[in-house]
C-alpha cells in the first residue's frame, strides 16, 4: 500500500489542496484526454467529499500503468508522485509485490499501420497482458495524433504488448506479426498510405534483435520482393489519445469494416505471391 505526502488527517485542507491540483491538470493543454478523464472522475468524487485516501487511491490504480513506463505527462506524473510520496522506482517495486506475474512479463512493440489493426490480433491471444496503442520513433515528445498523422512528426503507429513469457514467447509475437502484415510495402500497410504506417519491428535488447533478424531472414525465403520490414531498437512510446485504445471494442462495427478491406488485400497479395512464385 502506499502512502500519501499529504496529512489525510486534514481533511477539508486536504480535500482543497488536492482539487486545486486536479483543476490545474484539467485545465492544462498539455494534459492528454485519457488523464483528463481520470482526473476528472477523481475531481466529481472528491468535491462530494468522498473519502479520499480512497478515491486517491483508485485514482493511483489507474495512472500507475503509465507511470510505471514513465509515459505519462510530465504535470501528471508530478502529480502522481506527489499522492504517492515516492519514485517511480519505490511504486514499481510495491508493484512487483503485489503482482507474482510482474517478473515474468516482457515488453514489445511493432508498428504495421493503423493501430487499431494492430491491437485485437494480439490482445485476443493467451498470455498477452495488455495492448496499448501509441506513437513511437519520432522526435516530438507527446506527440498528438494530429501531428502524427501528418507524417512530419516523425513517429509511427504502433502497439506496446505487455506478455507473459511462461505462456506466450516473443517469437511466437513476431510470427504473428508477419501473418498480418506486409513486410514488403515500405510506403504504408494496405489501405493505410504514408511514412507514419511504415512497418517496424522495435526491439527491446539483444536477445528480441535476434530473434526478430532470424524471423525476417527466414520470411524472405516466402517471397520474391525484398523485405522491408525495419528492425530497429526501441525508443520511447507515446501512448495514443484514450478514443484510439481499444478501438475494435469501442467501434465494432467500424472496426470489422476496416479490418474486413485489410483481410481481402492480405488474401490477395498471398494469392498473388504464390501464383508469380
Amino acid at each position: 500500500m502506499f502512502h500519501f505526502l499529504i496529512p489525510m488527517n486534514k481533511q477539508n485542507e486536504t480535500i482543497e489542496n488536492v482539487l486545486h491540483d486536479i483543476y490545474n491538470l484539467i485545465l492544462t493543454k498539455g494534459t492528454r484526454e485519457w488523464e483528463r478523464e481520470q482526473l476528472i472522475i477523481a475531481k466529481d468524487a472528491l468535491a462530494q467529499e468522498i473519502n479520499v485516501q480512497s478515491e486517491l487511491s483508485k485514482l493511483e490504480a489507474k495512472l500507475r500503468p503509465l507511470a510505471l513506463r514513465n509515459n505519462l505527462t510530465p504535470d501528471v506524473m508530478d502529480f502522481y508522485l506527489k499522492i504517492t510520496g515516492n519514485t517511480v522506482d519505490v511504486q514499481q517495486e510495491a508493484y512487483t509485490r503485489d503482482n507474482d506475474n510482474f517478473a515474468y512479463q516482457e515488453r514489445a512493440v511493432f508498428a504495421g499501420g493503423c493501430f487499431w489493426c494492430m491491437v485485437e490480433p494480439f490482445e485476443t491471444q493467451a498470455g498477452i497482458v495488455s495492448v496499448l496503442s501509441g506513437y513511437t520513433g519520432g522526435k516530438i515528445e507527446h506527440p498528438t495524433y494530429d501531428q502524427v498523422s501528418s507524417g512530419l512528426s516523425g513517429h509511427v503507429e504502433a502497439v506496446e504488448i505487455i506478455f507473459d513469457q511462461r505462456i506466450i514467447s516473443y517469437r511466437d509475437l513476431v510470427e504473428l506479426y508477419w501473418q498480418i502484415t506486409d513486410p514488403t510495402d515500405a510506403f504504408g500497410q494496405f489501405q493505410d498510405r504514408g511514412n507514419h504506417y511504415h512497418p517496424i519491428i522495435f526491439v527491446q535488447d539483444h536477445q528480441q534483435r535476434q530473434i526478430a533478424e532470424q524471423s525476417k531472414a527466414e520470411l524472405a525465403f516466402n517471397y520474391s520482393q525484398p523485405i522491408v520490414t525495419e528492425i530497429r531498437q526501441a525508443e520511447t512510446f507515446w501512448p495514443a489519445e484514450n478514443y484510439h485504445q481499444a478501438f475494435y471494442k469501442k467501434q465494432p462495427k467500424r472496426y470489422k469494416a476496416i479490418k474486413r478491406a485489410r483481410q481481402q488485400l492480405l488474401f490477395y497479395q498471398t494469392i498473388k505471391r504464390k501464383l508469380h512464385g
